[in-house]
């Protein structure tokens, strides 16, 4: 767990913390360092919990390598980018049962791996419903990808040999890379808002989508400099994993999910 006495939250200027609205929970303000803390504990719970944390890490790597495989199968490898870099859209929400290995770890419990599967039965409705704000956001970055994707290669995409070279080494090809960045960085952010903190908290507390959501954007905008630091941490662990043929997210997702469940309860002060 995050170890508050070791590494005090630091005060806000004025030495106090902002009072909690009537619908939101104290959010703590926070330094730049934090998300460093955050990956410290989540190799502890990692180290505590390997069986599971690489069980999470695994599928994903599986998962990952067989859509893969069938976007290819099927003449549609100019989708294998988009949803790589869609991976982080819907990652909060695969990453449940971690920040629930996390939680018992917290407590003091040993977790098992059926009693993190059964993580989504907990809040389970409102935990579908921001899951299905995810999807959409998915759905709508790849129909925005294949927009983009088709006004800049028209109807005959790179053969799938020359995918990587023909969209990364081509001078031809910068304008569609920083107009498909720019698109994917306010979709990527206006979801980070919505889902750093909403889904632990939706797993810790008896509370609704909004109120999780509400709190999460209030926490962002809060700590918005040590949140920037954070999502740079989770796309730059993503993109890594992803650039080693997907093997290495079999320790970046678990390492992500651990620390955000650490970043939740740094942030976010009980009830």
């Amino acid at each position: 767990m995050v170890d508050l006495a070791t590494h005090p939250v630091p005060p806000r200027s004025g030495g106090t913390e902002a009072a909690p609205s009537r619908f939101t929970p104290d959010i703590r303000a926070i330094d730049t360092g934090r998300p460093w803390v955050w990956l410290n504990a989540a190799w502890r719970d990692i180290a505590a919990a390997p069986a599971i944390s690489f069980t999470y890490g695994v599928l994903a790597v599986v998962s990952s390598v067989l859509l893969v495989f069938g976007l290819a199968a099927n003449d549609l490898h100019y989708l294998i980018l988009p949803l790589a870099a869609g991976f982080m859209l819907v990652g909060p929400v695969l990453a449940v049962g971690l920040y629930e290995a996390s939680r018992q770890l917290e407590s003091g419990g040993r977790p098992t791996l059926i009693s993190v599967l059964s993580a989504y039965h907990r809040n389970g409705t409102q935990i579908a419903a921001i899951g299905l704000v995810l999807m959409l956001a998915l759905l709508a970055w790849i129909r925005v990808a294949f927009l983009v994707f088709a006004i800049f290669f028209g109807s005959e995409p790179p053969a799938l040999d020359m995918l990587v070279s023909r969209i990364f080494f081509s001078v031809e090809t910068i304008p569609f890379l920083l107009t498909g960045t720019a698109i994917g960085a306010v979709i990527a952010t206006a979801v980070f808002a919505l889902s750093v903190v909403s889904l632990p908290m939706l797993l810790d507390r008896d509370t609704d989508v909004f109120t999780a959501i509400v709190t999460s954007i209030a926490a962002v905008r809060k700590n918005w400099r040590a949140m920037a630091v954070w999502a740079a941490l989770i796309a730059l662990f993503t993109a890594a994993g992803i650039a080693t043929g997907f093997i290495g997210l079999a320790l970046a997702f678990p390492l992500i999910g651990h620390a955000s469940w650490h970043c939740y309860r740094d942030v976010v002060g009980r009830s």
